[in-house]
């Protein structure tokens, strides 16, 4: 196998890229050549997922599909006032309260910079500095006059944090979209790592759009695929100061969901296998559904069997996302192990029976 990828590397490139749900193709295109040397082949559906297929050995094989989405949280222009400053919305969970004086991009005929202005604390009442401003509150400025702006910008162009990744002490990063691009990295590492493999089984791994809104993307590709088990890889909220009973740790390794979104089977199989490979794993209960595209995917057709593999990420839906590298590389060698020990034990594919 050539040299393993370097994470911190390609983590950096997918955070710099730009794709609110529902504009994702400018990552698209990064995702779709990244897997390509590990896959036999690569295509986008009618969505804009990248659908990057690694062949088994032998024709009419059973189906495992891998998840992990493309999409960021982000806003949207909904109009101009007079003075060309502009009033936007939320795409997706947006926490109002990081957006005042935050640096953004305007997707419009070219990219813009803009920032999100807040009145300064001086000029402030007693009653203003106490409450969360609103997101109908907050406007854009760009700097331009009414007409340049009207010629660059309309409503509906989308806004992009405006933020850099950087490497912290101790293994960890930080930077904008983690949720979900380092889950994209751990796919990348287990289609790098089982490249090569003969396996019993089509590999789908699935980058798919609009999990942000809607879940669209991973419930079409399931459709299509009809994969007969899958494997949803995103984040899970991780400790800090402000949430301390948190069971999971950047650095700590990686959760596996329990629940009725999940096939409690794959689920036992997750935690034999990390124990197995080294690797830290603690269960997360979801009592309903896990926040994920396993929502989708499990219902797809007449049912799909899912797993659900989380990385612990603090301050998830804000620009300063962290976690640590070694979950990302743990969370990829995880879904390598599940996918070969479904290749090698196709029983595990059949359907539970009631006994």
């Amino acid at each position: 196998m050539e040299k393993q990828i370097e994470i911190e590397a390609v983590l950096q490139r997918l955070s710099a890229l730009h794709g609110v749900s529902g504009f994702e193709s400018g990552v698209a295109q990064a995702v779709a050549e990244l897997f390509a040397p590990y896959v036999d082949e690569v295509y986008t559906d009618a969505l804009g997922s990248v659908i990057a297929v690694k062949r088994a050995k032998q024709e009419h094989a059973r189906r495992v599909m891998l998840d992990a989405h493309m999409d960021e949280i982000g806003l949207m222009v909904t109009s101009i006032d007079e003075k060309g400053f502009l009033k936007f919305t939320n795409v997706g969970g947006v926490d109002e309260r990081i957006l005042p004086a935050r640096e953004v991009v305007v997707h419009g005929r070219c990219d813009i910079p803009g920032i999100i202005g807040i009145k300064p604390p001086h000029l402030q009442s007693a009653d203003e500095n106490k409450k969360t401003l609103k997101i109908d509150e907050l406007a854009i400025d760009v700097g331009m006059e009414l007409s340049a702006v009207r010629a660059l910008i309309e409503a509906g162009d989308w806004v992009t944090f405006a933020q850099e990744s950087a490497t912290l002490l101790n293994g960890q990063m930080t930077g904008k979209s983690f949720d979900d691009r380092a889950s994209i990295c751990a796919l990348l590492y287990a289609a790098q790592t089982l490249a090569g493999e003969p396996l019993d089984v089509d590999v789908y791994f699935v980058l798919s759009v609009r999990e942000e809104t809607n879940l669209a993307g991973a419930g079409c590709a399931a459709y299509a695929a009809e994969p007969d088990a899958a494997l949803v890889i995103d984040v899970t909220h991780a400790k800090t100061p402000d949430n301390p009973d948190c069971p999971f740790e950047a650095g700590g390794g990686v959760a596996y969901s329990l629940g009725p979104n999940v096939h409690t089977p794959f689920a036992q199989l997750l935690k034999k296998l990390a124990g197995e490979n080294g690797i830290g794993a603690k269960a997360e209960v979801d009592g309903g559904s896990t926040g994920t595209n396993a929502w989708a995917v499990q219902v797809s057709r007449t049912g799909v069997p899912t797993a659900v593999l989380s990385l612990p990420l603090k301050y998830m839906h804000t620009p300063t996302e962290t976690l640590a590298v070694e979950d990302i590389t743990a969370a990829g060698t995880l879904a390598a192990a599940f996918v070969r020990r479904l290749s090698e034990e196709p029983a595990l594919l059949n359907p539970v029976e009631i006994r």
